[in-house]
């Protein structure tokens, strides 16, 4: 005669049980409608891109989100949208369990702005980035000869601007010109200085922070039209 072993059938019957309740959950679930939508920004408070264009490109992606069953929408999708704008860094969607879908939005930050034949940002990650009619970043103005597949020597130069202060505080606008010298704009200065192209980028900032600050004490800043700092270990000036 078997015994019958009731913890094993109590175990069998709550699995049964769990299963049949995520599987009802699940379901009733996915069958809510999306009730709402959210659109946060990370980072900086200046908006390149509103809430109200993240929000139709939401819509607009998905042929209109409210109301919708939640198994119905695509979030690989509409996230990739996001993505591909060109305003965007990254995008993520998701919808939380009151049925709101919510789009998390970093922006691209720019770090210097072209103002050629053409006009847009390049951003922190040596991209382009668009102009926005929503907000205009002060970054230094890039001039001269610029390609927009081809942003790599000025990228280089505006990087080291945006993260030293010396720089970020003085230098106005990047020139690069058709053979590839490239050339700063101070603050308040009438001289440009030369840089040349990128090598050595560093110490030839160095050798302008150790010309500026020596003639700044010295009150002569407006002596000189040209500081060119290409030649090795030297500081090249002409007066006016």
């Amino acid at each position: 005669m078997l015994k019958v072993s009731w913890g094993y059938i109590k175990m069998f019957l709550l699995l049964v049980l769990v299963v049949f309740l995520f599987a009802f959950s699940a379901k009733r679930n996915a069958a809510r409608k999306v009730l709402d939508l959210s659109v946060e920004f990370s980072g900086d408070d200046n908006l390149f891109i509103s809430h109200q264009t993240v929000s139709k490109l939401l819509i607009q992606n998905q042929g209109g989100v409210k109301n919708e069953s939640k198994e119905t929408l695509d979030l690989m999708l509409i996230e990739s949208a996001l993505n591909s704008n060109p305003m965007i860094k990254t995008a993520e969607v998701y919808l939380t369990v009151n049925g709101v879908l919510k789009a998390e939005i970093e922006q691209k930050r720019p770090i210097a702005r072209v103002h050629t034949n053409a006009a847009y940002y390049i951003d922190d990650e040596g991209f382009y980035m668009p102009l926005s009619s929503n907000y205009s970043a002060r970054v230094p103005l890039v001039t001269g000869y610029v390609e927009k597949n081809n942003l790599r020597n000025i990228f280089t130069v505006a990087s080291k601007v945006e993260n030293d202060d010396f720089l970020k505080t003085n230098v106005i606008e990047i020139n690069q010109s058709l053979t590839g010298v490239i050339s700063l704009k101070l603050r308040q200065c009438k001289f440009i200085v030369q840089l040349g192209n990128v090598s050595f980028l560093d110490k030839k900032i160095n050798n302008l922070k150790v010309f500026y600050q020596k003639n700044l004490k010295e009150k002569t800043l407006n002596k000189y039209s040209k500081v060119n700092l290409q030649f090795d270990n030297q500081v090249v000036c002409t007066k006016t």
